[in-house]
């Protein structure tokens, strides 16, 4: 099996472990080393249904160029981004409800927890030109440009989008922007939050809490917790 379709079973197994699925919506993908485009799951099927039969290699015009399954409609998310963030090896689109949620009070996200540091500070872009499916590469493009080079945009009425320069990273900060939410949510059913913390301390425990051998930890995690890993088709 190729690396990179092993990386997007991987990852799309990975975020139906953490409970991010939502039927067959919801979408990983992985850079093409060749300059391609982008390898993604296929449409038509859930995280952790995800096989080496179903993923697709998709160029930036949106052809299929390997695979026999169908491309999500939303692929100018993947391709467009990549397109403009030479940095970003992988890319994660979720519609976690917790984002939804969140994304609908219009309000900062403070980092309450470990889980919203890599998010906050400066705060993450929201994408508010469409609540509908981002089908076409202008609506892709005009994605990229709300991401700028944070790791991750909320678009309200919708999910969001987190970006990594691999998979691991890509799938990790999906879990924590997830969390991150449902922890903000929680506080906010509760009259708060009153504490979180300051920036200095956002800053420093982004490297302490979350630098690279701490999210492969949780990537690995997840790998395991998703069970065996599938080397045939179906």
């Amino acid at each position: 099996m190729d690396e990179v379709r092993r990386l997007v079973i991987q990852a799309s197994h990975a975020l139906a472990a953490a409970g991010l699925g939502d039927m067959v919506w919801g979408h990983a993908s992985v850079r093409d080393p060749d300059g391609r485009g982008a390898w993604m799951k296929a449409a038509g099927w859930g995280f952790e249904e995800i096989d080496e039969d179903r993923v697709v290699l998709v160029s930036p015009s949106g052809s299929v160029l390997d695979g026999t399954g169908r491309r999500h409609l939303e692929y100018p998310i993947h391709t467009e981004i990549m397109a403009r963030r030479d940095d970003v090896g992988a890319v994660v689109h979720t519609h976690a409800p917790a984002l939804a949620a969140f994304a609908s009070l219009d309000r900062v996200l403070h980092p309450i927890s470990h889980d919203a540091v890599p998010f906050t500070y400066p705060q993450l872009p929201r994408f508010t030109e469409t609540g509908a499916l981002i089908a076409t590469p202008e609506l892709g493009g005009a994605l990229a440009r709300s991401l700028g080079d944070a790791d991750a945009v909320l678009i309200p009425n919708h999910g969001a989008v987190t970006v990594g320069p691999d998979a691991a990273t890509a799938v990790m900060y999906a879990v924590l922007l997830e969390r991150a939410c449902r922890t903000e949510l929680l506080a906010a059913a509760a009259g708060g939050p009153m504490v979180w913390s300051d920036e200095d301390e956002t800053r420093f425990k982004r490297e302490q809490v979350w630098n690279p051998a701490q999210l492969d930890a949780g990537w690995h995690y997840l790998v395991r917790r998703s069970g065996p890993f599938p080397t045939e088709g179906h």
